[in-house]
């Protein structure tokens, strides 16, 4: 004979005065409006409410309805706030989370940073008023795209990237190419991108950029290389091959970039033209 089902109590109104009201997430539990704790559906009857109270709360046995009717007012206005306040902090979640998205797109556009509050914001309002027919102020307001507030979403996010790109490296082998090119002003610049392998897959990933603040000999851009993979605990040995644009400061046979990595990494044969 199959075994009947476990018989589910149901709360009744009297077991408010035993301070026991339904438990929000599961309206088949009682809970204590004086210790907030739950109980199993088993205690959902008279006998074993009425001894939770004389147990735990013995001071309060000789209460009356009215007392805990006012507990279960104040709980549930306490309720009711704590549900308006998370409702309003996922709002302004998903402002923050749009601030982010949209200070991304303007980073990958290369537009200058103003452009979130003179275009962006603008155009959003235009398509809430006319498309959808919804008051702009309350949305605007929680996402945050000025000048200042773009630049820092942007530096979070780069040193995220950099930071996990750099944790990465540390415990694998890697391809590094190098390239020193010269900006208006006679400011000499060192890119540096890594060539990895990740799930599988062949990554290619600016690594930094830098400026070369001495000269751009051979000595100079290795030091910039060592100083950064130092900072960022990246091990020299990690390098398995290292391309450059062939100008003699990166593979002059003595001075040049190629021959100082030579030394740090030894075992390593790098192409030299020379």
């Amino acid at each position: 004979m199959a075994e009947s089902k476990k018989k589910c109590r149901q709360y009744s109104i009297d077991y408010l005065k035993f301070g026991f009201i339904p438990s929000l997430p599961d309206k088949t539990l009682p809970m204590c409006l004086l210790c907030n704790k739950v109980l199993s559906n088993d205690a959902m009857k008279p006998s074993k409410l009425e001894d939770h109270l004389k147990r735990c709360h013995p001071e309060k046995t000789r209460k009356e309805l009215k007392y805990f009717q006012t507990l279960k007012e104040k709980f549930q206005k306490r309720s009711a706030m704590d549900s308006m306040f998370a409702a309003t902090l996922k709002k302004d979640d998903d402002g923050l989370r749009a601030s982010y998205n949209i200070s991304l797109l303007i980073a990958k556009s290369g537009k200058p940073h103003t452009i979130g509050e003179q275009l962006i914001l603008p155009a959003i309002e235009e398509v809430l008023k006319t498309v959808l027919h919804r008051p702009a102020y309350d949305i605007l307001k929680k996402i945050p795209l000025s000048n200042n507030t773009v630049q820092r979403r942007i530096d979070e996010m780069s040193h995220y990237v950099e930071s996990y790109l750099c944790n990465y490296l540390q415990a694998t082998y890697f391809s590094i190419q190098l390239d020193e090119s010269t900006l208006p002003g006679n400011e000499a610049l060192l890119l540096a991108y890594v060539h990895f392998v990740m799930d599988q897959e062949i990554h290619e990933e600016l690594l930094f950029a830098r400026t070369l603040t001495t000269d751009t000999k051979g000595e100079s851009i290795f030091n910039v290389l060592k100083d950064y993979f130092t900072e960022k605990a990246i091990p020299l040995t990690n390098i398995i091959s290292a391309a450059t644009d062939g100008a003699p400061a990166m593979v002059g046979r003595y001075r040049g970039f190629l021959s100082h990595l030579k030394q740090y990494v030894p075992g390593r044969v790098f192409p030299n033209p020379n």
